[in-house]
């Protein structure tokens, strides 16, 4: 389960958010993790999510723990990463 660590950009494999990115804030246990997108960045809301239902990507961003939508937008900025979160070019 070293793949999920927090600040790790997925993508998410199904359910209505199906092929947008997010970013792990936080772990909860090794089936569950904690994700945002931020919402009004890529559409996918803070919320748990089954680590069966994410893809993760080779990308990651320097977080803290539970970080805020507004701290995770400005870091994605900070790191050029923020269009990389916007595209749903995921395979």
């Amino acid at each position: 389960m070293c793949a999920f660590e927090i600040g790790r950009i997925c993508v998410k494999t199904s359910g209505r958010e199906a092929k947008k990115k997010c970013v792990i804030v936080n772990i909860i246990d090794k089936s569950f993790v904690l994700i945002t997108g931020p919402k009004d960045l890529t559409g996918v809301k803070r919320r748990r999510a089954n680590v069966n239902h994410l893809k993760a990507t080779d990308e990651v961003i320097k977080i803290n723990r539970d970080a805020t939508d507004e701290e995770i937008t400005q870091i994605l900025k900070e790191t050029n990463k923020l269009e990389t979160l916007k595209t749903d070019n995921s395979t």
